[in-house]
């Protein structure tokens, strides 16, 4: 048995919440140092995924063309005027010396109430522009918050690994240095290298785990992350009551434009009943046979097309249905996003719940620990209640961080049902 000095000069085995919040310090202090990378926030990494989305790169030509439907609906004509040209004569035939050569412009003209609604279809063409933008971003931030917070996860439960992974090796050094004197039986010493052995099984796990955690943030941002996860900054500061108000959500922004421009483009299918008329404005310059003189005339004409009748009533139909769709779609996710809201709240509340209990545990079980470990140095407890004891303070530190995580991401998801970006 090693001398009572000798033991006591032994230094003990670091707590794992003191471990797990030593490595945060330094990771953060890594971060901040002179040369090393930065760990991101949640809204760098969004930032970085939205320029890397279809819909923000064809976003500039999207607004081009809604800026070009919006000048064709405020033009003089629906469509651009036409040269007419011909010219005839009697050469292949009599060959009398018959010649007329006639020029005109026709210009198309708007049906009644047809410029009106292209007008007006083209404002809500603007506005569901930008309504899609912004759901598709709401869309994108909630892939990047699932992938942010099971990188975070996976950070925590590699930390926890690696502390555990520690202690069990002063342990299994203490077993076999008591072992070597007489102390301990060799079983013992067994005991203490196979949770060594574990304690590595997790941390590879856990390792594994985060890389491809990591991997799935890289593929949406294309590379800008830190090189580990920072638990500085980590939560997302949590909606203001003036901010849990249903009107404002991105996705039931996108469905009333959406309907609106449904309607909009419905009474435009209704104004364009046929096709569009025609003023034409020509001169004539003729003569009937060789040696007259040329006359020259002016014709100004109207044409006039006939209804579509069926195939505009088809177009009407189908623009009335999409409205009709759409109505009733934004009454359903009016109702779904409540939903969502509420059990988000409710996530929230149970998350706080659990980790005030989490944190109870963890701060029992690391007591129960000191206890022990002092009375195992004395040979008042064996190696199996040692270890033990080292594995339910492991897991209460663990849930104690996972909770931390979960309220976290709970917050996010709160903001996230309330249609919020990262801020």
């Amino acid at each position: 048995m090693f001398p009572r000095t000798r033991t006591r000069a032994r230094p003990r085995p670091a707590v794992l919440a003191l471990g797990v919040a030593l490595a945060a310090a330094a990771l953060s202090a890594a971060a901040q140092a002179p040369g090393a990378p930065a760990a991101p926030s949640l809204k760098q990494v969004f930032d970085a995924a939205w320029t890397r989305q279809p819909e923000s790169q064809a976003l500039p030509a999207r607004r081009e063309a809604v800026q070009a439907q919006r000048r064709a609906a405020q033009a003089w004509t629906p469509e651009p005027p036409a040269l007419e040209a011909s010219h005839r004569t009697d050469l292949v035939t009599r060959n009398d010396g018959a010649r007329e050569w006639e020029v005109g412009v026709a210009v198309p003209l708007w049906l009644p109430g047809e410029r009106r609604s292209a007008g007006a279809v083209a404002d809500a063409e603007a506005a569901a522009l930008d309504s899609r933008t912004a759901a598709a971003r709401l869309r994108l931030a909630a892939t990047v918050r699932e992938a942010w917070w099971q990188w975070q996860r996976a950070g925590i439960e590699a930390d926890i690994a690696r502390a555990q992974l520690d202690n069990t090796r002063r342990i299994a050094s203490d077993v076999a240095r008591r072992t070597q004197a007489g102390d301990l039986a060799r079983a013992d010493q067994h005991q203490a290298e196979g949770a060594v052995a574990a304690a590595e099984a997790t941390l590879a796990q856990a390792e594994a785990t985060a890389v491809a955690a990591r991997q799935q943030l890289l593929a949406l941002t294309g590379g800008t992350t830190g090189p580990e996860p920072t638990t500085r900054g980590l939560a997302e500061p949590e909606p203001e009551p003036t901010t849990d108000e249903p009107g404002g959500h991105p996705a039931l922004a996108e469905l009333s434009d959406r309907a609106r421009l449904a309607e909009r483009s419905a009474a435009l299918a209704a104004a364009q009943s046929r096709a569009h008329p025609e003023l034409s404005l020509a001169t004539t310059r003729d003569r009937g046979a060789a040696g007259e003189r040329y006359g020259q005339t002016v014709t100004l004409s109207l044409r006039l097309p006939l209804g579509d009748g069926a195939r505009h009533g088809a177009r009407v139909a189908a623009a009335r249905a999409e409205a009709a769709e759409a109505q009733a779609r934004l009454q359903l996710d009016q109702a779904r996003l409540q939903a969502e809201r509420e059990a988000a709240r409710a996530r929230v509340a149970a998350s706080r719940t659990q980790l005030a209990a989490a944190e109870r545990r963890a701060t029992l079980a690391r007591e129960s620990r000191g206890f022990f470990e002092k009375s195992f140095r004395l040979g008042e407890t064996d190696l199996p209640t040692r270890l033990r004891i080292e594995a339910e303070a492991t897991e209460a530190e663990r849930q104690a961080a996972r909770s931390r995580i979960e309220l976290a991401a709970a917050i996010s998801a709160w903001r996230q049902a309330l249609g919020l970006l990262p801020p």
